[in-house]
């Protein structure tokens, strides 16, 4: 099993047991239409104790509260623990699926491809993915799971390869371009995904060097320990490319340890935390892949509300386009929107 990331504190959650709260008896448990005005929603997360999980769950929460005042409804919420475990979450969605005790399921898939093996579940209720999709391609994002009624996410695969074009950018009149890779979960397949398309990116450019490829667990003390050991070997890098922001804050660590300004290298996360939006302000880091884990999970809920209602769902929403900023954004497009913070805390 895979270490856990850091605990970090988000409003209300709380790892939870596998039980789920029960579903009225006019609670639509079959995921049907209108009628109904009670619903139970599970939240599986990869891992509770996950800072991006937790941010994800925060924003379902917000958008039950907003949803009961506007239509009148009831709607309660249980978050359970995948502990960073594909079998573990596996069996938490056959559980739900099988139980008639939840009205719907959203998920942040920790294996996507391998999550459709718990489809058909034993009772017909929608589900929603957030961050990836569930079925075998993970670049697509239409639904390919019959259940699985809508995706809030962006395909990795063409995120990794933005961040990846930054770096050809940053390396154009620097040869050899020193780089190396800090990954998530090196067997999570979202992280695969990414860690080929940077190499795809980046091994078309003959100027750059990929020095290593580390994992680290979107933790940041994993993190500065992986770039810590990669450092020694290669005290003269010109760059960091990191799909986490809490990562990329224990790299930035690991460089000042060794005497290495983060400023005057290549350096980026993803997430859009205020810790990273902060840093790229500050100039300590080149650039960040923004995520909005909150608006997230509020779109999360209110496709799966529609389908429980009966009415209109957007099957694909795409999370690159939930706050106006570009996906890759620098001090100079931060600076633009003075106001964004970030919607969480890595």
């Amino acid at each position: 099993m895979t270490h856990l990331s850091r605990i970090i504190a988000g409003a209300g959650v709380l790892a939870l047991g596998v039980s789920l709260a029960a579903c009225s008896s006019d609670g639509g448990s079959d995921g049907g239409g209108g009628g109904g005005n009670k619903f139970s929603v599970v939240f599986l997360a990869s891992s509770s104790q996950n800072g991006y999980n937790q941010a994800v769950y925060e924003g379902v929460q917000q958008e039950a509260k907003e949803l009961e005042k506007k239509l009148g409804i009831t709607i309660t919420t249980k978050i359970q623990d995948g502990q960073f475990d594909a079998n573990t979450q596996l069996s938490q969605l056959q559980n739900a699926g099988t139980t008639g005790q939840a009205s719907g399921v959203i998920v942040v898939p920790q294996d996507g491809p391998g999550l459709a093996a718990a489809f058909p579940l034993g009772n017909d209720i929608p589900v929603v993915s957030v961050l990836n999709p569930i079925g075998p391609d993970i670049d697509k994002m239409e639904p390919q799971t019959e259940g699985v009624v809508a995706t809030v996410a962006s395909p990795p695969s063409a995120g990794a390869e933005r961040q990846a074009e930054t770096v050809v950018e940053y390396c154009k009149n620097i040869d050899p371009c020193k780089i190396g890779l800090l990954a998530g979960l090196l067997n999570s397949p979202l992280d695969v995904a990414r860690i080929k398309a940077w190499k795809k990116v980046l091994g078309a450019h003959d100027n750059i060097t990929i020095v290593g490829t580390v994992e680290g667990a979107y933790d940041r003390d994993k993190s500065l320990t992986a770039v810590s050991n990669l450092l020694q070997a290669n005290k003269d890098i010109n760059g960091i490319l990191s799909n986490a922001d809490q990562q990329t804050m224990g790299a930035q660590i690991a460089l000042e340890n060794a005497g290495i300004d983060p400023s005057k290298i290549f350096l980026t996360g993803g997430g859009g935390t205020t810790e990273a939006v902060k840093a790229v302000r500050d100039g300590k880091w080149t650039n960040d892949y923004l995520n909005y884990p909150v608006s997230m999970g509020k779109a999360a809920l209110e496709q799966l509300i529609n389908k429980l209602r009966g009415e209109k769902v957007q099957a694909v929403v795409d999370a690159d386009t939930l706050v106006k900023l570009p996906p890759m954004s620098t001090k100079k497009d931060l600076d633009a929107m003075p106001d964004f913070t970030g919607e969480w805390n890595g």
